[in-house]
């Protein structure tokens, strides 16, 4: 039996495509074809929790409403409606990713990042629950925290998406450490690969992360009307979430589960199994 490493979180142009390559005894209609294939994002509403995103800017622009964590009366942390501006560029690179892909979603914004990706854990789960409790149908999370005394209150966000039928999707943290909340089994939780094709999501069958998304040097909207490139599991994740938004236009309903199963049976390294081979 040949050994090979485990794959954690991200797949590297040295990986071998073959070596993560599994059969699936699924329901053989659910393609690419079936799953997103016509859809824009039409009807469904997603929101980038980040650092803010230019509203104005013309790869994601309309952006419906911006939000903000703030300092609210006795110290504590509030969402307020807000037009301040992205504090460093990470959530508008984010958002102009679902807006190339799912071009029709609703695109809402919540900023709980500062400049120099400041933040802190209340301003973190705060923006979180708020987006989870409006209801939105994906939550793009391009952000994790190492900090042990927030996996709780995370992992109980993750499984009040879940049961509320948003799909959080969250980003691996780019170095191999422990962090939240992606390593749930509530979140649907991506890495980056190598390849250059946005549309090319991959299964990861050794876990903790779930799926591969294009997040190497992928070029990206910029505050000020700009772009850029950019290399990280964070540019990865809204490659994913956007496919969320356009399985659920075409398929409204489906729960955070399905999605994910749909994810999973579509992806290109999942080869579907005949009736004679199960």
């Amino acid at each position: 039996m040949t050994a090979h490493p485990e794959l954690t979180w991200r797949l590297g142009a040295e990986d071998d495509l073959a070596d993560i390559t599994v059969s699936a005894a699924g329901n053989a209609a659910v393609t690419p074809e079936w799953a997103w294939q016509g859809a824009t994002g039409r009807g469904v509403r997603v929101c980038v929790v980040d650092s803010g995103v230019d509203r104005d800017h013309p790869l994601l622009a309309p952006v419906q409403a911006t939000h903000a964590v703030v300092t609210g009366p006795g110290g504590k942390a509030v969402v307020r409606e807000s037009d301040a501006a992205d504090t460093c560029g990470h959530g508008t690179a984010c958002a102009g990713i679902i807006r190339s892909i799912a071009p029709e979603c609703e695109l809402h914004s919540v900023q709980v990042l500062g400049a120099g990706f400041s933040g802190t854990g209340d301003a973190f789960v705060t923006g979180l629950r708020w987006a989870i409790e409006q209801g939105f149908d994906v939550v793009s999370l391009s952000l994790s925290t190492n900090r042990r005394h927030l996996a709780e209150p995370l992992r109980e966000l993750g499984d009040l998406a879940y049961f509320r039928r948003t799909v959080l999707v969250a980003s691996a943290h780019n170095l191999p450490v422990e962090s939240f909340p992606w390593r749930f089994s509530s979140v649907i939780s991506v890495g980056s690969h190598a390849g250059a094709d946005p549309g090319l999501i991959l299964y990861n069958p050794r876990p903790p992360v779930e799926f591969f998304a294009h997040g190497s040097d992928v070029e990206v909207a910029w505050p000020g009307g700009g772009r850029t490139r950019c290399t990280g599991n964070s540019f990865a994740t809204p490659h994913v979430a956007a496919h969320c938004a356009l399985i659920l236009s075409k398929h409204p309903g489906l729960t955070p589960f399905q999605v994910k199963t749909v994810l999973y049976l579509t992806a290109q390294n999942v080869r579907k199994l005949d009736d004679g081979e199960r």
